[in-house]
């Protein structure tokens, strides 16, 4: 049995200045974690009982499908260097030198370590499947940590890893992650939703992510209501109200209009008389491609995005569209090298494109699908202070390659229904990738087939926030007065508070805390010599989801007063059937 009144539970009335979401004041107000330095943070005993608790969950789920390990959280520069992911990982990844001057990191995930042992350690197909897991300390130098828990610099995660003969082998191991992941989130009392996302620096063919809505969270999610579409901005898509193309100026040819002045698709439109969406929008980068074999230098080649006019463009859209590679936008210089014009007057005539994506001897012109099939649309001319008119994709210039570049707005239509979308922020909890031959070719991995020929195993990684699943429940279930998690997580199911500590009520629950204990249930006994206001406001506070108060005239009458957490209802109920109500409470 705990006693309050020997634990350190250092509780505060009032949340630090700093903290601005519910999860960070509460975390810090309730004792669960104190901070060290910016994004690091100090979990104490109630937050340690919660994170070992929701740690226990994710490895009993994981331990039915994979095996664990534990890793070196201090990796050489060499593997990372292997997958080419030495220098992607920039300034996020921590670095440091051995007294030796190696060069080593602290991890942020294990795929190169993971696929360094299958490499070593592989040898036959019928060592495969395999689905290895750790639950360890990842790194991250975040630029801003903030929002508690939420965004730091060192954080616990269950990275796993699949290994498989095949692409239909991978949807197995796809699918039991996703599965254990839902048996893993709903012992920890979450509301989630799998959405479809974007796979990032991650790479590969596929990928969910399970999201949280809250407020506090700084990833969007799309979704229909009705339908049950579901995608991350980042890869939602949506479908568009049909746009009356406008009617053809003199012989329908490419006709030069003065816009003096007029820079912005705004101002072009306006001075027009015609909407946005009758207009292109031309975004001007350069993108890096292979590194040149004679100089050993990356070659850079020009790239130009086309949106509709009224239309944003979607960064992780697009750097899937050109397979991750990096990109900035064009200084002044190289726009006026192509275009041989200023920004503001920038479109696709006169320049020779790249025909296809396998050309890489010219510009490459990235077009958006929402202006596929479009006539007449309006341009910059590549000409200060002139734009053009009459410009139809495929006739008037030929795009080197069509993508879904643009960023879905609130209230288009649901790709699947066609019933407006919704947009609501949330935090991610877990993510799941088919990381398809990415890291296993890169890194030389490879076994004998049946028939003795080596191939390649395609991968899978699969990750999960400990500390997030924590903060997300805080988030979905919190008042002015503090918060509670389910039983299943929450450092204590029950506390008890008696309201003095005379001998008779202080034995008397004593004698229902073993009792329940002996039941299962983890009993917290506030035994502390405060006001029953004191005692009420800190359980309120630090997350127990049942509170059973102990008062003189009741206990008399050979009754206690229980209290629901998440709804603030009370009931009176008769000591001798304490623990046959609690046991009803928790199956509810």
């Amino acid at each position: 049995m705990h006693r309050w009144s020997r634990l350190f539970i250092p509780t505060l009335r009032e949340a630090p200045a700093d903290a601005e979401v519910a999860s960070h004041k509460f975390l810090v107000r309730a004792g669960y974690i104190r901070q060290l330095a910016a994004g690091l943070y100090s979990f104490l005993f109630l937050g340690q009982r919660s994170m070992l608790k929701i740690t226990n969950i994710v490895r009993e789920e994981m331990d039915r499908i994979g095996q664990e390990f534990h890793l070196p959280a201090l990796h050489p520069r060499e593997v990372w260097e292997a997958s080419g992911r030495w220098q992607a990982m920039g300034d996020n990844m921590f670095r440091l030198k051995d007294r030796g001057g190696r060069d080593l990191c602290l991890g942020m995930t294990a795929e190169e370590v993971m696929t360094e042992i299958a490499r070593k350690e592989l040898r036959s197909y019928k060592q495969l499947p395999q689905i290895w897991y750790q639950i360890q300390q990842k790194f991250r130098d975040e630029p801003r940590p903030k929002s508690g828990l939420l965004r730091v610099r060192q954080f616990t995660m269950k990275d796993s890893y699949s290994f498989d003969l095949d692409a239909s082998g991978l949807d197995v191991s796809y699918r039991k992650h996703y599965d254990t992941y839902c048996r893993i989130f709903d012992r920890c009392g979450l509301k989630y939703v799998a959405v479809e996302a974007h796979s990032g620096a991650m790479g590969g063919s596929q990928s969910h992510e399970f999201m949280v809505n809250a407020d506090a969270g700084e990833d969007f999610v799309v979704s229909c209501a009705d339908c049950g579409y579901a995608a991350n901005l980042e890869k939602a898509t949506s479908k568009l109200d049909p746009v009356e193309d406008l009617s053809p100026s003199g012989n329908g040819e490419p006709a030069l209009v003065h816009t003096p002045g007029q820079k912005t698709i705004e101002d072009v439109a306006r001075f027009l008389g015609v909407s946005p969406k009758n207009t292109v929008k031309t975004l001007a980068y350069m993108m890096t491609e292979d590194t040149d074999s004679k100089t050993d230098e990356p070659r850079s080649r020009a790239l130009v995005v086309l949106m509709r006019g009224d239309h944003m463009l979607n960064e992780a859209k697009l750097s899937g569209a050109i397979g991750g590679k990096e990109y900035r936008p064009m200084e002044e210089e190289e726009i006026r090298e192509l275009f041989h014009s200023p920004a503001g007057y920038l479109g696709p005539l006169n320049i020779e494109w790249a025909k296809n994506e396998a050309d890489s001897t010219q510009p490459f012109l990235l077009v958006e699908e929402a202006l596929r099939g479009r006539r007449n649309l309006i341009a910059g001319a590549n000409k200060e202070e002139y734009h053009v008119k009459n410009l139809t994709p495929g006739e008037t210039f030929h795009p080197t390659a069509w993508a879904d570049l643009r960023t879905v707005v609130e209230g288009e239509g649901c790709p699947r229904c066609g019933l407006p979308l919704k947009i609501s922020k949330a935090v991610e909890i877990g993510h799941i990738f088919k990381l398809g031959y990415k890291y296993s070719e890169s890194m030389g991995a490879c076994v004998l087939d049946e028939h003795g020929k080596e191939v390649t195993p395609i991968m899978g990684s699969y990750g999960i926030g400990i500390e997030r699943i924590l903060t997300a429940c805080i988030e979905q279930n919190h008042d002015q007065d503090g918060f509670w998690l389910p039983a299943s997580i929450a450092p204590f199911a029950v506390i008890l508070s008696p309201l003095s500590t005379s001998d008779d009520l202080l034995n008397g629950a004593v004698e229902m805390a073993s009792r329940l204990e002996r039941a299962g249930f983890e009993v917290l006994l506030d035994d502390r010599d405060e006001r029953p206001g004191v005692k009420f406001k800190d359980a309120d506070l630090i997350g127990v989801p049942y509170r059973i108060t102990v008062g003189s005239k009741k206990f008399a009458e050979g009754k206690v007063e229980v209290l629901v957490r998440a709804s603030k209802q009370k009931e009176d109920v008769a000591i001798s059937a304490v623990v046959e109500h609690m046991k009803k409470l928790a199956q509810s």
